[in-house]
């Protein structure tokens, strides 16, 4: 019976999280371009974090809190100077390579800036939107409840990272592999690395995330 139920918060949950996912695409490609700058600012963080609003609402439905989903309250600086860290280490390996090589069109994410605001406004929604959303949603829930499933780490991290890099079907082949390979390097470190938490890989995600666009500006 537990199991069963841990199946149905999977299930129901990771569904939500695909199906807004799809909402989302199809909206910034139809609607979004169209509304006011700020407008469009907005409802970007907003409708991101609407992804987790399922997995969330499971969560509070089945009693669990965030510590169950590791995040912690203990070293709260160690953690986020962990998570930049690790940030700034995967960017200065996966992506500034392509950049200075002259390969820099395969990351190039389209955000060409101008303004310092752009950039500011950019860490907000890298952080705070997409790393937020996208971690507790694969490190969180996803990996707690197929933890308490299977009652392995193992399992639990490469289901929880192949569905991360499914979560980016919607772009190439290629970032669904590389994302799935971050999640399980995501999932390592939180278990190696001590004082690395879901906020860490929080923090950690998004600055990787914010360093492609500074990439993108520096050398495209």
């Amino acid at each position: 019976m537990k199991k069963r139920k841990l199946l149905v918060e999977m299930i129901t949950g990771i569904g939500w999280s695909m199906l807004a996912l799809w909402g989302v695409v199809c909206f910034n490609r139809f609607v979004l371009m169209k509304l006011p700058l700020l407008s469009r600012m907005t409802l970007s963080i907003t409708l991101y974090l609407c992804m987790a609003a399922g997995p969330l609402l499971i969560m509070l439905l089945a009693g669990d809190t965030l510590s169950d989903y590791l995040f912690s309250r203990e070293r709260i600086g160690a953690q986020i100077l962990i998570g930049i860290g690790i940030g700034i280490v995967m960017s200065l390996v996966l992506t500034l390579p392509l950049f200075v090589t002259g390969h820099g069109e395969w990351s190039d994410n389209g955000k060409h800036y101008y303004f310092w605001w752009q950039f500011l406004y950019e860490l907000v929604y890298c952080v705070g939107a997409v790393a937020l959303t996208e971690e507790f949603i694969f490190r969180g829930f996803l990996y707690q409840k197929l933890h308490a499933f299977s009652g392995s780490h193992l399992a639990a991290i490469l289901a929880s990272s192949v569905a991360f890099g499914l979560f980016h079907i919607f772009g190439s082949p290629v970032q669904v592999v590389m994302t799935t390979l971050i999640g399980l390097g995501f999932c390592l470190m939180r278990r190696r690395v001590k004082s690395c938490t879901t906020l860490s890989l929080v923090i950690a995600h998004g600055i990787y995330d914010f360093l492609i666009t500074v990439w993108v500006n520096v050398f495209l």
